[in-house]
This record gives structure tokens, C-alpha cells and sequence, in this order.
């Protein structure tokens, strides 16, 4: 049985007693008693400090996922599947899309918040890298379609789902959820407790796991907790270029709207390059809904690269990994747009990109931002926009240089959300302002990019103040 967390801190000598003598900071303390666990980060300093052993520490939830026997007779009744943490804990459940093969996927196990758009967040390339546990319990009900894609393929290693899938019930479905993962050679994981797992995830940081459903249902769990604890992890990952275009093309296509559809942009009034690090196609089409002809150039392409298109704008677009990683060769060339005096405007890792070209510097977030309800505040307007996000790295607002200012911040935790160049016609903002799956609140973001490009040509070199809404 663990020992209730008053317990232990009391063995400690009191919460100052017990922050000084584990390194934790009287706040996490705090939050031991709040949430009635302690984090399985905080368990060996506890346990050097304690002399208690890591059973005393587990929550009954904890222990029930805690790392089993290597034998397949182990295996719960009815499992399939299982997740397997960094720190030994194994997550049972059935699996779902394709069997994992003879490797595993392996990646950093987060949670996204969005109660629809499961598709759209699947083939978002900023989940590159990752296995996404979706708090919504219901994930599949509405099958899948070709429209409601963000990229040809599944950028995520796996999938985590509360509720079996279901039979599709929707009239633009055209397969299932499970024939389409097995499709792409996605593999999935149901039935496991996505809450315990979330809670996990919110106390302790976003941890590696490796996903196994083998076809032959045994397990190995000391290989695939050697799996895990082996991984890297995301930082220092440059994953753009895993995710980029092999080569430039011009894209057209607008909006979604009924009944028709997808538009074509017959009259565009701007050239836009969008730098794709990632880039989700429904952001091509607000650009392109924008009133841009857009042309779509790989991670990797260099200053002369982009402007020898002749752009009236450039674009940054999201994407996955550590921006310090991408920056090597992402910096330069958005210094070289910055300095050609060509107006610039940047999203979640764009955004990041944006901020070290600057001078600024990033860092890596415990958990990060994922979801369709993230709240932040444009400190220009006073107005809160609930928006779409997906990142793990966010910008230092302390390390902003002279000449850039934070636009917006969000509401959550204060974590930079947005900056200006107040010299440089150049803005970003950490979310996804086509918000696919999300809220619409930030399309006014791409109104704004093009009124920066015109006060450009019509201003000779000044710029529309970035505190204009649409």
C-alpha cells in the first residue's frame, strides 16, 4: 500500500523540510498534497532522502500500470497491447491500425486536448516524433475522409485512445479510423486509461514510450523498456527535414466551404513563399484564401533560394523537433529575408525560427501546448483568442533583443505566444492561426500578413502598425 503523501512529507520534516532536503522548491511540495501523488520524477530523491521504497510512493493506478514480469503470461486478459514508458511503467490495452512489426514505434508520449479533428491532428507534421494520447474518450466515431487531411501521411508514431473504435456513422466518411491506420502502417492502442495517463504526462513531463502490438501477442518488456530508456528524446532533433517537400511547387487551393468545398484562387494580388518546416495544407489555403499565389519551397532552401522568386511576403510554417536544431541552417536564410527587407510572417516552429534569426533564444517545455482550447491574449487589443496549438519548445520572452516585443502570451502559463519586429516588417505567433481542428478566433492573422505586404509597396518600407486588427 503507498503511504498517504502527509505521511511522507511529515517522515521529512515538514514541506520546507521536505523541498530542501529532495531539491524540489516548496511549490512542488505543494502540489504533492494537491494532487495526492508525487510525480515519478521527484521518487529517488524522496526515496535517497526517505529510505522508502518505490511501492510506497506508486498510486494504486500507478501500481496497476507498474512495470510486470518479462513473461507473456503476464499479459492482462483481453490485451493485445501495451505502452511502455521510459520509467517501466506499462499502459495495457488493444490494439488498433497496424502491428508494430519487429520495431516498435518509439517516440515522446503527449496528450492533445481537441475533441474533434482526429484526423487533421494525426497528419499535422508538427506531431512528428510523437505518440499522442487523445483525452477525448470518443476517437473514430466519424471515420476518415480525403479532405480532412493536413499531409498524405500519418506524421504521428502512434496513437493512445480511451474507447474502442467504433463503426464510422458520418456521411463524408469513406473508411474507418482502424482500416486507415492500418493503411498508412499507423499503430494504435485502446482501452487504456488516458486520464491516469494524462495526469502522468501533466506532473512528471512528457515521457518516451514505445508502442508494441505484436502480431504474435508476446511481449518482451525488458527490450521495450531498454527501448525507451534508450531514445534521445526531441531535443536537439531536427525532424523539418523529415517532414519538408523535396522540391518547390505552387499551390492554389482555398478554404473548405459548403457546399462546394475547396476553392481555387483564380485572381491572387500577392506572391507568397511559405518555407515548409511542415506545413499543414489547410494554412496554404488560407494564404491562398488570402489573396496569395503561394509557392511552397523546402526546409533547407536558402536565402537566394527564396528570393529569387521575387516574394512580396514569406511565410514560416509549423513543424516538429527542436528549432536550436532546425535553426542551423533555417537561421541564416530567414536573416538573409529579414535583411532583403521582404515582409515576414511565422507560426509555432516559424515562430520559434522567427525568434532565434532575432537574436532570441528557446527551450524545451515540460509539456507543452496541444489542443484546440488554448487560450491566449493579444496584449495590443486586450482580446482573448481561444486557439489551436501543438508545440513542445516555446521562446524565451527574457532572451527578446532590443527591437522585439511580445505580442501575445498565453493565459495557461504566460509562456510566450507571439512577437513583433518593431524595426522589421516581421511578426509570428507560437499557435496555428487556421486552427484545423480549432476555433477560428487568429484567421485575422493572415489578413494581417497581407496588409503588411501592401503597406510595403504602398509605403516605401513602412509598415501597417501590428496592433491593427481585422
Amino acid at each position: 500500500m503507498p503511504i498517504p503523501i502527509d505521511h511522507i512529507i511529515e517522515r521529512l520534516g515538514g514541506a520546507e523540510a521536505a523541498a530542501r532536503l529532495t531539491g524540489v522548491g516548496t511549490e512542488a511540495v505543494r502540489k504533492w498534497r494537491q494532487n495526492g501523488a508525487i510525480p515519478s520524477r521527484h521518487w529517488p530523491a524522496v526515496i535517497a532522502a526517505t529510505g522508502l521504497s518505490m511501492a510506497d510512493l506508486q498510486t494504486p493506478t500507478e501500481q496497476a500500470s507498474a512495470p510486470m514480469s518479462d513473461a507473456t503470461e503476464s499479459v492482462p486478459a483481453g490485451a493485445t497491447a501495451c505502452l511502455v514508458l521510459a520509467d517501466g511503467a506499462v499502459f495495457w490495452g488493444r490494439g488498433i491500425g497496424a502491428v508494430s512489426g519487429g520495431t516498435a514505434p518509439i517516440g515522446e508520449v503527449c496528450f492533445s486536448t481537441s475533441m474533434t479533428g482526429y484526423q487533421e491532428t494525426l497528419t499535422d507534421p508538427s506531431f512528428a516524433g510523437q505518440i499522442i494520447t487523445f483525452t477525448f474518450p470518443h476517437v473514430g466515431n466519424v471515420g476518415t475522409n480525403i479532405e480532412d487531411i493536413e499531409n498524405p501521411a500519418i506524421a504521428a508514431r502512434g496513437l493512445v485512445i480511451k474507447q474502442d473504435v467504433t463503426e464510422a456513422s458520418n456521411w463524408r466518411s469513406t473508411q474507418g479510423l482502424d482500416a486507415w491506420l492500418r493503411s498508412q502502417g499507423v499503430t494504435g492502442i485502446a482501452g487504456v486509461d488516458t486520464r491516469a495517463l494524462t495526469v502522468r504526462i501533466r506532473d512528471g513531463g512528457a515521457p518516451t514510450g514505445v508502442l508494441a502490438f505484436p502480431a504474435d501477442g508476446r511481449f518482451d518488456l525488458a527490450a521495450l523498456r531498454a527501448q525507451a530508456a534508450a531514445w534521445p528524446g526531441l531535443e536537439g532533433m531536427d525532424l523539418a527535414k523529415d517532414v519538408t517537400c523535396l522540391q518547390s511547387y505552387g499551390w492554389d487551393e482555398t478554404t473548405w466551404a459548403w457546399p462546394a468545398g475547396t476553392g481555387r484562387q483564380v485572381a491572387p494580388k500577392h506572391h507568397v513563399v511559405a518555407v515548409d518546416y511542415g506545413a499543414k495544407r489547410n494554412i496554404l489555403r488560407c494564404l491562398a484564401s488570402a489573396g496569395c499565389r503561394v509557392t511552397v519551397v523546402p526546409a533547407t532552401a536558402t536565402t537566394e533560394d527564396i528570393l529569387r522568386h521575387k516574394p512580396d511576403g514569406v511565410f514560416l510554417s509549423n513543424g516538429p523537433g527542436d528549432p536550436a536544431a532546425t535553426g542551423v541552417y533555417a537561421v541564416p536564410a530567414i536573416r538573409g529575408v529579414l535583411e532583403a527587407a521582404v515582409p515576414v510572417f511565422g507560426i509555432c516552429l516559424g515562430h520559434q525560427l522567427l525568434a532565434l534569426a532575432l537574436g532570441a533564444k528557446t527551450y524545451k517545455m515540460e509539456r507543452g501546448h496541444r489542443g484546440a482550447n488554448q487560450p491566449v491574449q493579444d496584449l495590443a487589443t486586450g482580446k482573448v483568442e481561444i486557439t489551436s496549438q501543438n508545440h513542445g519548445f516555446a521562446v524565451d520572452a527574457a532572451s527578446l533583443p532590443d527591437g522585439v516585443k511580445v505580442t501575445h502570451v498565453s493565459l495557461f502559463d504566460g509562456s510566450n505566444e507571439g512577437i513583433a519586429s518593431t524595426d522589421r516588417a516581421a511578426f509570428s505567433v507560437q499557435y496555428h492561426p487556421e486552427a484545423s481542428p480549432g476555433p477560428s478566433d487568429s484567421h485575422y492573422l493572415f489578413g494581417r500578413f497581407v496588409e503588411m505586404i501592401e503597406g510595403r509597396s504602398r509605403n516605401n518600407g513602412t509598415y501597417p502598425s501590428l496592433s491593427k486588427t481585422s
